[in-house]
């Protein structure tokens, strides 16, 4: 048992981190490059990356974060040492409201996006683009970064206090 705790605590930290970077990715690399392109480029760019990751990558640090964090607490429940738990649980309650951000305000952008077509069919391209609502999906993700980064680090402190225990 002891070391399934340390396996899921140690998955849970290697797919918090991934997931904390993909996200700081988009805020400080992705989003800040498609800005400063023209309608179709934007468009057409954000659909292929969008189609990209959704995929087995998507399952490691999306919902592997999510199930290794849960793993993680479940089989601290009931060491002595709570302390540990604590850690994990509120790097669990961040990844919820990341699941919560991704679902309820990116994915629906994300679709929206998708869902006009290809670029050299869309006749409004600005019209798109402005629908999509850049500043928002951005401004979301940042929150993704900020919780994703705070229950990265709260997860590798827990493995930390794990180790000592």
């Amino acid at each position: 048992m002891e070391n399934l705790r340390t396996i899921s605590l140690l998955a849970a930290v290697i797919t918090m981190g991934i997931s904390a970077g993909v996200y700081q990715l988009y805020s400080f690399v992705i989003m800040p490059g498609l800005s400063k392109t023209d309608d179709r480029t934007f468009v057409g760019a954000f659909q292929q990356i969008d189609k990209a990751i959704v995929g087995p990558y998507l399952i490691v640090f999306f919902v592997g974060a999510l199930v290794f964090t849960a793993l993680a607490a479940v089989f601290h429940v009931g060491i002595e040492e709570g302390t540990t738990l604590l850690w994990i649980v509120g790097a669990l309650v961040l990844q919820l409201v990341i699941v919560a951000t991704t679902i309820v305000v990116n994915v629906p952008l994300n679709n929206a996006i998708k869902d006009a077509g290809s670029p050299n069919e869309i006749i409004d391209l600005a019209g798109v683009r402005k629908r999509f609502n850049e500043r928002r999906w951005i401004n979301w993700n940042h929150i993704r970064v900020v919780t994703s980064t705070i229950a990265f680090v709260a997860l590798a402190w827990a493995l930390v206090l794990d180790g000592r225990s």
